[in-house]
């Protein structure tokens, strides 16, 4: 992949791993613009992301989202995304051109943690499948499409800002020279 002809920072990472109060932080912190495509699909659909797949189902749910990407033209801004995001390598390919992907790491404990709400909180799953099996399924995706992977374990959200610019300015960096 070439390198991506906008400034953004796109955060990705399982549900609850903080990807909307960081970037709200980040965002902040290098005065860019803060975007969140679950609240792009929900304004475009008129309801919440639950009320969209009890609706229409989940698969419906991961479309509209890839449209909502495939639309979007967010060159400089800190863009936080839903977690089914890396279901769709357009969508992905295209948020890579608006610029880095920042992959959120927190661990399955944490996560199971901080999610109380999993099976009305609009996360885009088969029936019956669990945090944990997301989990295993969609690492590896976070993976293959990420340029800048933060580990969230032991980090305040302002420690996991402060990683995520230095970061990206250290592959600012490597390209320079």
């Amino acid at each position: 992949m070439s390198e991506p002809i906008g400034n953004s920072l796109i955060l990705v990472g399982m549900p609850g791993a903080g990807k909307s109060t960081v970037g709200l932080l980040l965002a902040k912190e290098l005065v860019k613009a803060f975007v969140d495509t679950d609240i792009l699909i929900q304004t475009q659909e008129g309801k919440a992301l639950q009320d969209i797949i009890y609706d229409h189902g989940y698969e419906y749910l991961r479309k509209v989202e890839e449209q909502v990407l495939l639309q979007s033209q967010y060159l400089n801004h800190v863009i936080a995304t839903g977690g089914s995001v890396v279901y769709s390598d357009p969508g992905m390919q295209h948020l890579k051109k608006a610029g880095r992907i920042v992959f959120l790491v927190v661990p399955l404990e944490e996560l199971e943690r901080r999610v109380h709400n999993f099976s009305t909180r609009g996360i885009a799953c088969a029936p019956g499948q669990t945090l944990a099996d997301l989990f295993e399924e969609r690492r590896a995706l976070y993976q293959r499409y990420a340029d800048i992977t933060v580990d969230c374990a032991t980090k305040h959200q302002d420690e996991v800002v402060s990683e995520i610019i230095y970061q990206e300015a250290e592959q600012f960096a490597e390209m320079d020279a």
